[in-house]
């Protein structure tokens, strides 16, 4: 049994690199480790088409979706793709905090009688935003066992967003990739809590493999220190 937990990013590359990518591939899936996959679509944002990734996780009671597409015109595509690699179907969809690029598809999800699942509190920041909602509320850490495999979900605290969590092998929107000179966008976010929040998350998850963020290519757990770094900057 592998166990995952989740977190959040937010990661801005040019933009020609990523509306070439947008053209060529609107969904992109990318193996990561054994029944491990990371999934990429994209969406406009400041006039350039950013990257957003997102996981999955291949389990023998079906497959565990952690956020949704950013587009979702993706939505279905997605859901038939993995269809087609794994012949298994979407059964969970898990997201880790309000933004779109993480909720988006919450809404064709129920409707497709998919089990999405947002905390307390991103349900109330959704709201508050008029977000799509998902079907079901965590009021507190949770640990879920589909299958052979575990999943905890984990709030650290505000960073990229009050609302963001987090669970092992999936950094989100908290985490920045190498190639980021900065924290991205901090419209919604705690500067003076990101650090301590990344602390929470160092501490939780020793001993991780791979860390797949939002908008940056890659998985590696360099990323983790390099966030450290960014953050503790904020407080100087």
């Amino acid at each position: 049994m592998k166990f995952l937990k989740l977190i959040p990013l937010l990661l801005f590359l040019t933009q020609s690199s990523t509306q070439v990518a947008a053209q060529q591939a609107p969904l992109r899936i990318t193996p990561i480790t054994g029944d491990f996959y990371a999934y990429t679509t994209y969406n406009l944002y400041e006039g350039a088409y950013i990257p957003a990734n997102g996981m999955y996780v291949v389990t023998n009671k079906g497959v565990v979706l952690l956020d949704s597409p950013w587009d979702s015109t993706q939505c279905q595509p997605l859901l038939d793709s993995i269809m087609a690699r794994h012949q298994q179907p979407v059964v969970m969809c898990i997201a880790t905090h309000w933004h779109s690029d993480k909720t988006a598809g919450l809404h064709y999800f129920n409707s497709k009688g998919i089990a999405t699942y947002t905390t307390v509190q991103t349900d109330g920041w959704s709201r508050k935003n008029n977000k799509p909602l998902s079907s079901h509320l965590m009021a507190s850490d949770t640990v879920f066992t589909i299958g052979q495999h575990r999943f905890e979900t984990y709030y650290p605290g505000e960073g990229h967003t009050p609302d963001n969590i987090a669970q092992l092998l999936y950094g989100g929107c908290l985490i920045k990739g190498l190639d980021n000179e900065t924290l991205g966008y901090m419209g919604d976010a705690n500067a003076a809590a990101y650090y301590s929040t990344l602390k929470k998350v160092q501490r939780k998850c020793k001993g991780v493999q791979h860390i797949v963020i939002t908008h940056s290519d890659g998985s590696t757990t360099r990323s983790l220190k390099h966030s450290l770094r960014m953050a503790k900057q904020l407080n100087n």
